[in-house]
C-alpha cells in the first residue's frame, strides 16, 4: 500500500520512571496556575509570541493530518474596536435581551461576566480561530474535512498552553453567535469563527474568580478498579 506521505523514524525521548513522573508534576504545576483572565494591561507583546503560540497549535493531532484550522491575529486598534462592538451588540442580546436560556444564566452568574467586553481593546492582540468546514482545492473543488470540531478544539487547548508558559494570558471568548467576526476578518465561506482570544499580559490589579478544579477521583476511573 501507497502512502501519500512518506514514513520516517520516530524515536521520542524515554526517561526513567522517576523522571518520567518528575516532568509530570512539573508540567502539572504549571498549567494549574493558568486561569481565565477578563482584566488585561496593555503592555506589549511581541508578535513573536502569537507566531510560537499557533506553532505550538499547528503541533496538534488532526483528522486526516488535514489541520483544519485558521488563526487570525488582529493588533490594530481600529479593528479590535469593531470586534469589541459586534461583540457586545451580541453579548447585550443575550445577557438584557433575554437570549440566554435560565440554567446558562444560572450557571455563569457565579462568574460575573457580563455584556462589557472591554478588554477585547484593551489587549495588544486579539486571536480568531477559524475551523475549515471544508478544504478548497486550487480548481475550486471542496474537500472534505474529518473530525473539525475535535482537531480545533486540541489546537485551540494547545495554543492556550503555549501562551501560559509564555507568562501571557488569554481567554476563551465565544460569543453567539460569532459571523460578524468572518466579516471583519474577511475570512471565505469554508470556514467559521470557532474561539476569540484575547491575548496580553494581565493586568496588575487583575482577579479571577476563586474556583476549584475537580478532584481526580471526579475525572478519572481506573478500569478495572
Amino acid at each position: 500500500m501507497e502512502h501519500e506521505y512518506p514514513f520516517i523514524p520516530y524515536r521520542p525521548e524515554r526517561y526513567g520512571q522517576e523522571e518520567t513522573i518528575r516532568r509530570g508534576e512539573e508540567f502539572y504545576a504549571l498549567v494549574n496556575r493558568r486561569r481565565s483572565v477578563r482584566f488585561f494591561s496593555d503592555e506589549p507583546v511581541p508578535y513573536r509570541c502569537v507566531e510560537l503560540a499557533v506553532r505550538a497549535a499547528n503541533t496538534a493531532p488532526s483528522g486526516a493530518h488535514q489541520q483544519p484550522w485558521t488563526f487570525v491575529a488582529i493588533g490594530d486598534a481600529e479593528t479590535k474596536r469593531r470586534v469589541r462592538e459586534a461583540a457586545e451588540e451580541e453579548e447585550r442580546r443575550n445577557y438584557e435581551g433575554g437570549r440566554l436560556p435560565p440554567e446558562w444564566r444560572e450557571a455563569i452568574a457565579p462568574l460575573g461576566t457580563t455584556s462589557d467586553k472591554a478588554y477585547l481593546e484593551v489587549v495588544p492582540w486579539l486571536v480568531v480561530c477559524f475551523a475549515q468546514k471544508y478544504g478548497v482545492r486550487p480548481d475550486g473543488r471542496k474537500v472534505k474535512h474529518y473530525y473539525v470540531n475535535e482537531s480545533v478544539g486540541i489546537a485551540c487547548g494547545l495554543f492556550v498552553t503555549a501562551l501560559h508558559a509564555m507568562g501571557l494570558s488569554t481567554l476563551t471568548h465565544t460569543p453567539n453567535p460569532m459571523a460578524f467576526l468572518t466579516e471583519i476578518c474577511g475570512r471565505p465561506a469554508s470556514e467559521r469563527p470557532y474561539i476569540l482570544f484575547p491575548v496580553g499580559h494581565a493586568a496588575p490589579d487583575a482577579v479571577v474568580p476563586d474556583l476549584a478544579r475537580k478532584p481526580l477521583e471526579d475525572t478519572l476511573v481506573r478500569f478495572p478498579g
